[in-house]
């Protein structure tokens, strides 16, 4: 595969319809949550997933296997991948996709000061400390306006918690030995871990299936095929051919997204407030995955 060495117009396209795709994923699972219980319906996903996933890997002659080392990184962070999830799908449950949205994508702020404390020379700048200041700003005003819908203090604490989830799977990834192993089985792993384990969990979370119709049901079948499968492999493409750090700077996308989604097909209320604390969490994303410039020599 060919690399570039910048985001061109075709990168720049690919990641946009990236980032609005994560941001219509969440208004899929407000949406299939009415059908069925979030924590059965996370769990029906990693099912699917795993299976569609081994099949990926089975066409490409990929094998999963690693080791005893990486099966103990894959069991924890299938572990971590469920709680994850769980709260994810819980929290798109008790709040709006607004308020989720700039809560859950504040996640490169705990992923930048876990690599801060657990990774080699991956530290906070001072621009990426501004950047952190003004995310958590942001998080910190949405969680405080309890103004406008389902303003849910239990589900802004359980997107908060899926944001660090997501955080920790990251860095699991980037310095368990999950790392020697390609990121389709890196996922194997995680949905493979995380399945039985909602599974087990969702009835004691109440009824496993609700109002059921025909489109909760293409909401699961969205969220295995397109989000978790076909999704991640297009992120996992995009990041082999273009530069990591330009890649990451497009995750500010999402939360603009999400809340314009939110407003736009589920009519959620979008007050000052949120817009402020969404135009926080943005500009603060935007510092955190700044490419710093390293001096040339002469």
């Amino acid at each position: 595969m060919e690399r570039r060495d910048h985001i061109d117009a075709f990168g720049a396209m690919a990641l946009t319809g990236f980032a609005l795709l994560l941001a219509f994923n969440q208004v899929v699972i407000k949406v299939t949550n009415g059908g069925l219980q979030p924590v059965f319906f996370a769990g029906l996903r990693s099912t699917g997933a795993v299976v569609c996933i081994g099949l990926w890997l089975w066409l490409r002659g990929i094998s999963p296997r690693g080791g005893r080392a990486v099966a103990c990184a894959g069991l924890v962070t299938g572990a971590i991948f469920a709680v994850e999830f769980l709260l994810l799908f819980v929290a798109l449950d008790l709040t709006t996709v607004s308020r989720t949205a700039v809560i859950f994508y504040s996640m490169p702020v705990w992923m930048a000061l876990g690599a801060h404390l657990f990774v080699a020379g991956d530290r906070i700048t001072g621009v990426k400390a501004a950047g952190l200041a003004l995310c958590m700003g942001g998080v910190a005003l949405a969680m405080a306006d309890r103004g406008g819908g389902e303003a849910s203090l239990a589900g802004d604490l359980a997107a908060l918690g899926a944001a660090m989830g997501w955080a920790a799977t990251a860095l699991m990834a980037k310095a368990s030995p999950l790392r020697l192993v390609r990121p389709e089985v890196q996922l194997l792993w995680q949905v493979g871990v995380s399945a039985p384990i909602l599974l087990l969990l969702a009835p004691l979370f109440g009824a496993l299936v609700r109002d059921l119709e025909p489109i909760h049901l293409w909401g699961l079948a969205f969220q295995i095929v397109v989000v978790v499968s076909a999704g991640f492999i297009l992120w996992l493409w995009l990041l082999a051919r273009y530069p990591a750090s330009g890649v990451a700077s497009f995750s500010f996308l999402s939360p603009v997204f999400g809340v314009g989604l939110g407003w736009a097909i589920l009519g959620e209320e979008v007050g000052p407030v949120l817009l402020a604390a969404l135009a926080l969490v943005a500009l603060g994303l935007v510092l955190i995955n700044r490419r710093v410039q390293v001096p040339q020599k002469v």
